[in-house]
């Protein structure tokens, strides 16, 4: 008898803790809600579409805002007593850099260069960097370069000056946190294409409104990392110095930014990069340099000539990379201080290559040093093209590949997306928000994705989300892949950076040309281009947060006999997931940085929106598909990381 009692009050026990767990709550609750919406909003709105009577046709407001500024560029105070004032200070200051180092000549550039990399973090970045700017005039694009270096180093100092500012507000005020994060994912997500057009109308074709643009999509990086330096400091350490009777400034100076240097750091590394991959954007609209042309060569489908020209961007992305990272381990080792005799003597050299090249009367490259890599570079692709495209034995060539992934995954996403009733996908959205986090969180979402229906970009906003999301799955499946594999392999993360580094360095419209000869043009294109630009992050941060996984957790499961599989998917996969989160979340985040280029290639929807505004200007179709991308950014944001920041909470 006693055994029958507890054989069925086993079940009276477990089943109410299971029904009391949150999500299955949730999921009941849903399921009361969607009964009860469902057939309303179907005898409602029966159709797919967004209703008409709910858009706000935006076209009249925003060409008259258009031509105003038009009309009013050359005589109204804001524009003769403020933004002149701003154009001309960035003018100068780039003519201030740009003459700076022609003036010091190649000899000169070359030995100052490798000499604040020496003393900043070594000699080996100092060797290498001596390298890469050698490089650059081997590949006949000196010149080039120095116009490219001179508006990158005006555009990171300013986006690292107000990205500090903003992190500080940021850093040491929880208001100012919840009111600069949707500012910066804007900042962040916005495609630069959409932001391009009223900066034009603002400062005109040149370089100032090329350095501003770049600094709109540089300076969030060091915003948020300087953020999460001050947020992040030892709790121990800031009480011990408020003890002692520091003032608020005192504990700013004297902790909480030491405590940061890393993340500061890091934030002035991710911002360098971000502004050299602005470099091809910002040629469109007058900043010279390597990325005009890059620009010019792809214009006339000259892949070789872009490639020389897009070499010299990665080199210096790869230089700037190392020498920051550099410097950030050496920070606070006591042998990094290196002898003043040393340093001594390394610039007085430094200055003497600079004397003898003005002496020598040749500050220039010489021409006869220059190799020319264009024609082989073009031989390669042609043979790519001809053997490649199709006809492939067995396996089939990538176009009948493009054609295959179009056919069985772009195609049903987007039918199936633009299928379903809005209402329906409202509900979807919320749903999924708010099973991983707050109503608030899916009230955010729900909002975000209904301003794409007011703003009328709803059809082609979903065509966009069908490409977004095939990309980022084909994005995390291999991120995470490789990702695990460099964790568990330091010799093939040491083979694999260099490759991350050309990946995420290289300009998109340099490996576009390739992408189209192989795949065609077409949705297809537009989704690799959008993988190779995401995954190396994707992969950066996964192979970071599995190692940081705490050894001791790893040796504990070894000692119980876990085998090699059981320790990824029981210790590191788990430990690692605020990692896995963010590595998802900046995989959406450049996805969608990537949907303009789509846009050039055939992906069309709201990239080839924002491509025709601009090349047209039409400020209110590319403002109004920029902002729809945003609002997609914004969604699939809430959508992907509430349950890190609700674990953090310990909720």
């Amino acid at each position: 008898m006693a055994a029958v009692t507890t054989s069925t009050s086993v079940p009276r026990t477990v089943l109410p803790r299971r029904l009391s767990h949150p999500a299955v709550g949730k999921l009941l609750l849903l399921a009361v809600v969607a009964a009860v919406l469902v057939p309303l909003a179907n005898a409602r709105w029966s159709s797919g579409s967004w209703p008409h009577a709910l858009t706000v046709d935006l076209t009249g407001p925003l060409g008259r805002a258009g031509d105003w500024i038009i009309d009013n560029r050359d005589s109204h105070p804001l524009f003769l007593y403020f933004f002149g004032y701003v154009s001309n200070a960035v003018v100068l200051s780039v003519r201030a850099v740009y003459l700076l180092l022609l003036a010091a000549g190649w000899a000169g550039a070359t030995a100052v260069a490798a000499l604040v990399a020496w003393r900043a973090a070594g000699l080996r970045p100092a060797l290498g960097t001596g390298a890469a700017f050698l490089a650059c005039g081997l590949l006949g694009m000196w010149v080039p370069t120095m116009q490219t270096l001179a508006v990158m180093v005006v555009a990171v100092f300013a986006s690292v000056v107000l990205g500090t500012l903003l992190g500080l507000a940021a850093g040491l005020s929880d208001r100012t946190h919840r009111a600069l994060r949707p500012v910066l994912d804007t900042m962040q997500v916005l495609p630069a294409f959409a932001y391009l057009l009223p900066v034009v109308l603002v400062f005109g074709i040149g370089v100032p409104a090329a350095v501003l643009a770049t600094v709109v999509y540089a300076a969030p990086p060091m915003a948020r990392l300087t953020a999460l330096g001050l947020r992040d400091a030892d709790e121990g350490v800031l009480e011990a110095v408020a003890s002692l009777g520091a003032t608020a400034r005192q504990r700013l100076l004297t902790a909480r930014l030491p405590l940061a240097r890393k993340e500061l750091l890091l934030g002035l590394n991710q911002t360098i990069m971000m502004a050299l991959s602005m470099a091809v954007i910002a040629s469109v609209i007058g900043a010279g340099g390597l990325g005009d042309r890059v620009y010019q060569a792809l214009a006339s489908v000259d892949v070789g000539a872009a490639l020389a020209a897009g070499i010299p961007i990665v080199l210096l992305a790869v230089v700037l990379d190392r020498v920051t990272a550099a410097a950030g381990e050496r920070l606070g080792e006591a042998h990094e201080k290196t002898s003043r005799v040393y340093v001594a003597a390394a610039a007085v050299a430094a200055v003497a290559a600079v004397a003898a090249g003005r002496l020598a009367g040749r500050p220039d490259w010489p021409d006869a040093w220059v190799v020319n890599i264009a024609e082989p570079v073009n031989s390669a692709v042609d043979w790519m093209t001809g053997h490649l495209y199709s006809g492939v034995p067995c396996i089939g060539g990538t176009a009948d590949w493009a054609g295959h992934f179009t056919t069985w995954v772009l195609d049903p996403l987007r039918d199936g997306l633009q299928w379903l009733p809005w209402w329906a996908v409202l509900l979807i959205v919320a749903a999924l928000a708010w099973l991983i986090g707050t109503w608030r969180t899916a009230l955010t979402a729900v909002l975000a994705m209904a301003a794409i229906g007011v703003l009328g970009a709803w059809k082609s906003s979903l065509d966009t989300l069908s490409q977004v999301l095939a990309a980022v799955a084909v994005t995390l499946v291999l991120g995470f892949a490789t990702g695990i594999a460099a964790a568990r392999s330091e010799r093939f993360e040491r083979l694999l950076r260099p490759v991350l580094d050309v990946f995420q360095t290289m300009p998109q419209f340099v490996y576009l040309i390739p992408v189209v000869a192989l795949f065609g043009v077409g949705r297809a294109p537009a989704v690799a281009a959008a993988v190779v630009y995401a995954l190396p992050a994707v992969v950066r941060i996964t192979t970071q947060g599995l190692r940081a996984v705490d050894p001791a957790a790893l040796e504990a499961a070894r000692s119980l006999g876990a085998s090699a599989g059981q320790q990824l998917r029981q210790v590191q996969l788990p430990l690692a997931r605020p990692a896995l989160l963010l590595a998802v979340n900046q995989g959406v985040v450049l996805v969608l940085a990537v949907v303009i280029i789509g846009g050039l290639v055939g992906g069309g929807a709201l990239g080839y929106d924002v491509v025709f505004g601009l090349a047209q200007g039409d400020l209110a179709t590319g403002l109004v598909a920029g902002a729809a991308i945003v609002c997609l950014g914004l969604m699939l944001d809430r959508v992907t990381q509430p349950t890190r920041r609700r674990a953090k909470k310990g909720a």
